[in-house]
């Protein structure tokens, strides 16, 4: 629930900070990205703190949420942390945003399956009960509208540089 917090906390912040003036940030959709961005580098830093910690969600927490079908299930978990971690990096930087951002959408439907496996089979996250599927769901939908939202403004940022506005027609 705490990366639920997150994404809305950073982007109003970064719009405060496009009102004043950071042209970074003048979009909602860009807000999004940096956002998003935090958001993915909490949760990814989760995926790399060794199983006896018990003060925030672990590697351990990560590779009990894994379904049986799943290879390698620690090694899975490192892979979707290095993935969360390229995919903000990717967010913040304008060129590569639009790609990330829709890599970012693919991958939160591909790990929904861990997800709706924890769930189903009451899998305990950070010495906390299981989150409910229907909590789940919606922040996995959440996640994904916000990646897309973010790919968006990767071509707000081509249109305002190439001289059109929003319908393609030349500003004048």
């Amino acid at each position: 629930m705490f990366p639920f917090v997150i994404i809305p906390i950073g982007l109003l912040i970064f719009r405060l900070l496009g009102a004043a003036g950071v042209r970074r940030f003048s979009t909602l959709p860009a807000s999004a990205a940096h956002a998003m961005a935090i958001m993915l580098m909490i949760t990814a830093s989760t995926h790399f703190v060794p199983a006896g910690v018990s003060a925030m969600p672990n590697h351990g927490d990560l590779v009990a949420m894994m379904p049986p079908f799943v290879p390698f299930p620690s090694l899975m978990v490192y892979a979707t942390g290095v993935l969360e971690l390229l995919g903000a990096l990717g967010l913040v930087m304008t060129s590569t945003r639009r790609l990330s951002g829709i890599a970012l959408a693919i991958f939160f439907v591909l790990v929904l399956p861990a997800n709706i496996y924890a769930a189903v089979a009451d899998i305990p996250f950070a010495g906390e009960e299981a989150t409910p599927l229907w909590l789940r769901l919606p922040e996995q939908l959440v996640y994904i509208a916000v990646a897309l939202w973010a790919a968006r403004s990767a071509d707000v940022r081509a249109d305002e540089k190439s001289g059109l506005t929003e319908r393609g027609a030349p500003k004048h």
